[in-house]
């Protein structure tokens, strides 16, 4: 760690970056059980509803470019705390909502918030490790964090046995209260601010996608979201009025899928001990493809097996993330901010099309998840096989392993 947290500590430190990394699948996750049953209770259609997520994770991106410039001029702290009180608004506001209209206009503002708070999450990890001490501490935010898919929705599911949809968002408000308040005790981590303006500050993306080698690890490693973010969206349908589940099933069959790939950094960071880095991402990108091979051709056969060739992709994806955004945050030595809100924008993006495309046609949706976990495989490796050997890559790899 290159700067100390006086109140937090070291520990305290990781707790607080794991929660305020949470804040994206906690956000999402938490309600899913309660979609089909909204479709009928807010007098809406399927597609309104799932607007709700996919509009959530499109603000969401466009906030990340507004809010990461920002946090190298006037800080990381302020920006975080900023988020934070808008998020805890909105989710009230979420959870105060009687129709579909009010509903989105809600989760807009709680998408603008949260995405401050991710954004700034990330940037802090950037700001206080190096190396392959970053890449150790970011496999285990992962991995931490990827508990709250696994909770998320069997706590939405026991909320609505005893009470309604609405009590989730207040739930998401109080999870922002407790956030803010760990937010207090954190010590600002930037040491060199941007000079200029903030309207120049935002300039500072211009610079960002300038660098090749950071545009190219992009390319590569953003569309492979749309493999698990389809899944997301697609989820609950699937498995409640697909296969028949109750919504409390389906949070176990959701919670075994987010227990895969918890995995899946740990994995990552005891294979990369034995094996170089670049087989292991080749690996990833052959199992998503061959996932989404199965998906298309037997995962509507039944519940047990659809989900046992889901939870692969999702671990492959994660598994990837790990060493994929620790190579592009080492490609770019400043403005960290504007990397990362780059970063984040871009797969969350590709992940938002990947949840609209996946519903395009309700009838058929375990094949269009399959060839969207085919696709984004298949490019996303192809690009990776002619781009891993570069000096760029291979440098930064042999000194990470």
């Amino acid at each position: 760690m290159k700067q100390k947290q006086p109140i937090l500590g070291k520990a305290g430190t990781l707790i607080f970056l794991v929660l305020i990394s949470a804040f994206p699948p906690l956000t999402t996750d938490l309600y899913l059980p309660a979609l089909p049953q909204m479709v009928a209770v807010l007098n809406t259609t399927q597609a309104m509803v799932n607007f709700t997520l996919s509009i959530y994770f499109v603000v969401y991106a466009m906030g990340l470019l507004f809010w990461g410039p920002l946090s190298e001029k006037v800080g990381r702290k302020p920006i975080l705390l900023i988020g934070i009180a808008i998020y805890v608004v909105a989710s009230t506001l979420c959870g105060l909502a009687n129709n579909i209209e009010l509903l989105i206009t809600a989760r807009i503002f709680q998408a603008f918030g949260g995405s401050a708070v991710t954004v700034i999450a990330t940037a802090i990890v950037k700001d206080l490790y190096d190396g392959r001490e970053r890449e150790q501490v970011m496999a285990t935010i992962m991995s931490l964090v990827i508990i709250a898919p696994m909770i998320a929705p069997v706590l939405g599911a026991f909320l609505l046995k005893i009470a309604s949809w609405h009590m989730m968002f207040f739930c998401l408000a109080f999870f922002g209260v407790v956030c803010a308040g760990l937010s207090m005790c954190y010590q600002e981590t930037l040491t060199s601010r941007y000079k200029g303006s903030i309207l120049r500050s935002w300039g500072r993306l211009a610079v960002v996608f300038n660098n090749p080698r950071f545009i190219t690890l992009l390319v590569i490693f953003s569309l492979v979201p749309m493999a698990m973010m389809s899944f997301l969206s697609a989820g609950a349908y699937i498995y409640i009025d697909g296969f028949g589940l109750t919504e409390q099933e389906f949070s176990y069959a959701f919670a075994f899928n987010a227990l895969f790939a918890s995995f899946g950094p740990a994995i990552y960071m005891k294979l990369s001990k034995r094996f170089a880095t670049q087989h292991i991402i080749t690996l990833c990108f052959m199992i998503v493809t061959l996932c989404g091979v199965l998906t298309f051709t037997v995962g509507e056969l039944s519940p047990w097996i659809f989900a046992f060739i889901v939870a692969p992709t999702s671990m492959a994806v994660i598994v990837i993330r790990v060493p994929g955004t620790n190579l592009m945050l080492d490609q770019q030595n400043k403005d960290t901010g504007s990397a990362v809100a780059i970063i984040q924008f871009v797969s969350m993006m590709s992940g938002a099309t990947g949840m609209m495309l996946v519903v395009l046609n309700p009838e058929s949706m375990i094949q269009n998840l399959g060839t969207i976990q085919f696709m984004t495989g298949l490019i996303s490796g192809a690009l990776w096989l002619k781009a891993k050997n570069k000096p760029f890559i291979t440098a930064k790899l042999t000194f990470n392993n």
